[in-house]
This record gives structure tokens, sequence and C-alpha cells, in this order.
């Protein structure tokens, strides 16, 4: 880069009602960080703002997101706390919660407007039930066959059991993350704590575009190994286990 993008917003005064916030935290994603953000700068006639919310990185993240125009928060303690943090600082009635490390599909833009302009016109004020809040379909960065196994699991979890995870991105109206109780200041299962309470408010609907993340757990673990590794994570949330260890858990070799 020979110098300073030109910002993903203007001031907050430029943001009308199609506006979307998009929060991404971060931590050392200085080789995926890029790409996304350029997919996003694409479509700055939706995207209100865009912020990166880096929980201490000893990469290039926070001069990639300050050398993109985006709006750099800091906020260690894991993701729950960054996303919290995105979204308290954050000013659209729309918000899109995403991972660093995951690449937008083609069309992801017209997607969303729809999704969007369907949630004005069908609830204008979308503080109750009946408001709804979107995800993408999962796509594992790798060829293994079994990774698109995993894809599968996820979505019929996510379409039958109401239950996508923050690596598939969401999106929803701020109003509705509100009433919901906004994202808990939690380092890990904040993502399976939020859609749970989500539920409550109205069904969450697939965008039917698969968002791509990478697949470097699934390569570190194996494939069957980072399943099982998960679904103890699980188990062990839905058993009370403090969110602090269980974030030293999933560091853990």
């Amino acid at each position: 880069m020979t110098g300073p993008a030109q910002p993903l917003i203007g001031s907050a005064r430029q943001l009308n009602r199609l506006s979307l916030s998009v929060v991404v935290p971060v931590l050392n994603e200085a080789q995926r960080l890029p790409a996304l953000l350029a997919q996003l700068q694409q479509a700055s006639e939706l995207v209100g703002e865009v912020l990166v919310v880096d929980g201490g990185s000893g990469d290039a993240s926070r001069s990639i997101a300050a050398l993109a125009g985006a709006q750099l928060l800091r906020q260690s303690g894991g993701r729950g706390r960054q996303l919290a943090a995105g979204v308290a600082a954050a000013q659209g009635c729309w918000l899109l919660l995403l991972h660093g490390d995951c690449s937008l599909p083609r069309g992801w833009d017209l997607a969303l407007r729809r999704a969007i302009q369907q949630g004005q016109t069908l609830n204008p004020k979308p503080t109750g039930a009946g408001a709804q809040a979107y995800y993408f379909e999962l796509a594992i960065g790798g060829s293994q066959p079994g990774l698109r196994l995993v894809e599968l699991a996820v979505g019929l979890r996510s379409r039958w059991w109401q239950r996508p995870y923050g690596d598939q991105g969401l999106l929803l109206p701020a109003a509705l993350l509100a009433a919901a109780g906004g994202v808990k200041p939690i380092p890990l299962m904040e993502d399976l704590d939020l859609v749970q309470r989500l539920r409550g408010h109205g069904r969450l609907i697939s965008l039917r575009l698969r968002l791509s993340v990478d697949g470097r757990r699934w390569r570190r673990l194996g494939i069957w190994g980072a399943t099982l590794a998960n679904a103890r994570l699980r188990r062990a949330w839905r058993r009370g286990v403090d969110p602090d260890e269980l974030a030293r858990r999933y560091r853990a070799p």
C-alpha cells in the first residue's frame, strides 16, 4: 500500500436507514483481513461503517485496518468482549458480525440489501418477537471430503435447530440485538449464547450463500479431532464451566 485508502464510511451524519455497520473482531489476521476489507469497501453504498476490533495482535492487523479506512478499536479478553465493544460503538440500524478470517461470496451485498429491505418492510420497528436475523451457509477452506460432511452437518443444524455459529456471520437489526440482550462479553461461546437468545425473538434465516472461512483449526486438529474438541467445549459450556476456562481449553495445543 502506498498511502491511506479512502475511508470505508463518511461521517455518522451520512448513515441512513439502510446503512449497515460491520463489526470484525480480529487477532493476528494480517494475511486474511485485507481481502475481507477490500470486499466490504466495494459495497460502500451499503456498508455504512466497518469496525475492526483488535484483541492484541502481534502482526500488522491494526495497520491494515487503519490503512483500509476502518474504524479501529482495541479490546482484549476474547471474541465476545471484542464483539460487544464493536457493537457498542456501531451507529448503523443493521449489524453484520463477521470473523476476520472469512471471505464473502459473490452477490453478498445484493443478498444483504434484500434481507434488510425485507426486514424493514415486515418489521419497521424490529424490537420484539417476529424480527429476523440472517446467517450465511458455511464453507470451510480445504479440499478434504470430510469438510464437506462438516458443512452439511452445519447446514442441517442451522436450519433444523436454529443454531448457526459465529463463523457463519450474523446479520440483524441493531434493535433486535439490543432486545435480545446484546453480545455477552465472554471469551468463548458468545455466538452460541447469542443465537439461543435470538431464537426467542424470531427465526434465523439462511441467506443461501456460502461464507468461506479458513480451515486452519481443522488442519491443525484433523477433521474429526476438531469436531470432537468443539463438541466437548459445547458440552462443558452447557454444564456451566467458566468461559475463561473454556477459552484456555480452546487455545490449548
